[in-house]
């Protein structure tokens, strides 16, 4: 196993240009208005047109550059159809987009097009309703509350609506793109069922969120399944691309295309066994989830990333109650607390 991360490029596209990765595999990067300020899309010759992976963010500039890059450099064939990794709204912004202004086939997993559907949906009326339940449970105060109304109205302001239907892709599935044969592997924890995409004849693999380079992904609970244990989920998935060749490939949705795969999945296990223990000498005494998340994150966080910040907490706290290590209380006032299990 490769006791490194080997970065093979050089230079990221620009904007409205793409660049070869593999044969006819492209990379492009668009922009995202967060501190994680992009994500890396693909698109893939497949013979009489394109297939794109991924879509983009809901954004005017976006569109702009998916209009320069397929009336410009890759403008002699049409994109034939569209396969998004999940639902959050980086990868699914623009499907309706793309459906209706280019009439693409959206093909995704059923789980992450029902989640996207629903969040894009909803009325702010009940998604408020019920933030503010699972907020409260975790320990939020006063004035952490009162950004629920804004984050109610995030998601939905991101995203096109999604088309009403879907060709459907499952685990193991081949899908015929171009000349190659590329299988889906679907992995849990990140969101309920990502797509990542191998090629075994070009060594590629298209990990979405599920496998990042340098960053750990956002492993959380949030409103819509408040008892789950997607730690849990995502440290399993990690073992579905052992078979992998050690020098496939990836292809991340953020930060630069890599070699070393197995070391990355290694790292990121240790990562979260480290996590873990921290997380269990945080609940000495009972706390909240927010308390753990003071404990967890020491810098300061903006309005967008104390959410991702809470669901992490909320993840390892209930990760380390399915092992038998915390107890969970949940007490009259609505407020859940942790503690260590008894020797």
């Amino acid at each position: 196993m490769s006791d490194k991360i080997i970065y093979p490029f050089d230079a990221v596209p620009e904007g409205g240009m793409s660049v070869e990765v593999a044969p006819g595999v492209y990379w492009v990067r668009m922009p995202l208005p967060f501190k994680l300020n992009h994500i890396n899309l693909w698109v893939i010759d497949d013979g009489d047109g394109w297939t794109i992976v991924d879509t983009g963010i809901n954004l005017p500039e976006v569109r702009e550059r998916w209009e320069k890059l397929f009336s410009g450099p890759m403008g002699a064939k049409p994109i034939k159809r569209m396969i998004v990794t999940h639902f959050h709204p980086d990868h699914v912004g623009l499907a309706g987009w793309f459906e209706e202004e280019h009439d693409l086939p959206l093909w995704m997993t059923l789980g992450e097009w029902g989640m996207a559907r629903n969040l894009k949906l909803e009325t702010t009326e009940r998604s408020t309703k019920y933030l503010e339940g699972f907020y409260r449970r975790a320990g939020f105060d006063q004035p952490l509350m009162n950004l629920i109304p804004e984050r109610s109205v995030s998601y939905p302001s991101r995203i096109t609506v999604p088309p009403a239907g879907i060709r459907r892709i499952t685990d193991g599935e081949k899908i015929r793109i171009g000349e190659h044969d590329w299988q889906v592997i679907v992995g849990t924890g990140h969101s309920p069922e990502h797509a990542c995409l191998y090629c075994e004849d070009l060594n590629v693999m298209i990990s979405g969120d599920q496998v990042l380079p340098r960053i750990s992904p956002n492993i959380s609970i949030w409103p819509q399944e408040p008892d789950a244990d997607p730690l849990t989920q995502f440290l399993e998935s990690l073992k579905l691309f052992d078979h992998l060749p050690e020098d496939v490939l990836v292809l991340p949705s953020h930060d630069w295309p890599f070699r070393g795969l197995h070391h990355r999945l290694s790292e990121l296990a240790h990562h979260h066994d480290e996590r873990l223990d921290y997380t269990y000498g945080l609940c000495e005494k009972p706390v909240t989830a927010l308390q753990v998340l003071k404990g967890l994150f020491s810098r300061e966080l903006d309005s967008h990333q104390i959410f991702f910040a809470i669901g992490e907490s909320l993840a390892h706290l209930h990760h380390l109650v399915a092992q038998g290590r915390l107890i969970r209380d949940d007490g009259l006032d609505g407020v859940s607390m942790f503690r260590q299990k008894p020797e």
